[in-house]
């Protein structure tokens, strides 16, 4: 019995090894290439991460293949990789990085093909990883559209353009007399598009500060504008009454020349109907006389009066 135990002890030390060839290699197993990409913006002297595939326009962006191999399985192999970056551009190079920029905003795709040779004996390892990159545009000025006064104690409304991809949150407060705010509280919208409609009632005179900042998922943008705010001018109602009376009065005056004009027309037009005018007088002793009135129209003179009597009889 102890001989047969003895011999089924080294039938298994015999099979060990063999399973142990038996194993697969771990440089054939696609899994094993794993990593990550990374994505890096400069501006500036500062260097943002963008981990969550959110980009800035006309930014350089440098995109990076971090490896994870623990066991060091691929710390003597050579590495290809072809960055395909969705815009039509497609760069190859043997460094985990590449280099660019996206010109316009938008959303893009971006595939990475990693080969890695170990030896020369073992066949060629593929990879392909892709990422969905969401470009937008960073928040670079924020400008007040419109008049820059306003009356007291009436509703305002301010438009402010924003230079940048939304969506955006906006936090603006108005200061009178730019006159700092310890509280900090501010108004929070989001904005789903490029200009913010504000509407606010000023119950004080004199410069005021709008306090407005805004962000977006790759940039963030501060700046304080002026507004000045006058009196209400209680005049404007009085001329706006007498601007009225006075139409009123220039339509009626227009109504009355068109409706008497007719009549003058008749009168003008008898004067001129001929160049003699016969009157009939009777003196006191009962004679008749006639009147001849002769008017040169053409040249415009006047000749007196040719008066002529009819025959007188003495007592």
């Amino acid at each position: 019995m102890e001989r047969k135990n003895v011999g089924r002890i080294l039938m298994l030390l015999l099979l060990a090894p063999l399973g142990v060839a038996k194993t697969t290699d771990p440089l054939t197993d696609l899994e094993n290439i794993a990593g990550k990409l990374v994505f890096y913006q400069i501006e500036g002297n500062a260097t943002y991460v963008r981990d969550t595939g959110e980009l800035a326009s006309e930014v350089p962006t440098e995109t990076m293949f971090e490896l994870y191999d623990p066991q060091k399985n691929f710390s003597t192999a050579k590495f290809t990789y072809t960055w395909d970056l969705g815009n039509g551009e497609v760069i190859q190079g043997t460094e985990p990085v590449v280099r660019y920029h996206y010109a316009n905003s938008g959303n893009y795709t971006l595939r990475l093909k990693v080969g890695v040779n170990v030896t020369k004996y073992t066949p060629a390892i593929t990879g392909d990883y892709s990422m969905d990159v969401k470009v937008l545009d960073a928040i670079k000025h924020i400008e007040l559209k419109g008049p820059s006064d306003y009356e007291m104690s009436q509703n305002s409304s301010l438009a402010i353009h924003v230079d940048g991809s939304p969506p955006m949150w906006v936090c603006w407060r108005i200061l009178p007399n730019c006159k700092p705010d310890r509280t900090g509280g501010c108004t929070l919208t989001m904005l789903y598009e490029n200009t913010l409609r504000l509407n606010h009632t000023f119950t004080s005179a004199g410069v005021h500060c709008l306090d407005i900042s805004v962000r977006n998922d790759i940039s963030k943008f501060q700046t304080s504008l002026s507004l000045y705010v006058r009196k209400k001018n209680s005049n404007s109602h009085m001329f706006f009454i007498l601007s009225c009376a006075a139409i009123l009065v220039a339509t009626f005056s227009f109504i009355t020349v068109i409706a008497c004009r007719p009549r003058h027309q008749s009168r003008s037009q008898i004067a001129p109907s001929g160049n003699a005018l016969f009157l009939k007088n009777q003196d006191s002793d009962g004679q008749s006389a006639i009147l001849f009135n002769f008017s040169t129209a053409d040249k415009e003179e006047k000749e007196p009066l040719l008066m002529q009597y009819g025959t007188q009889y003495s007592s």
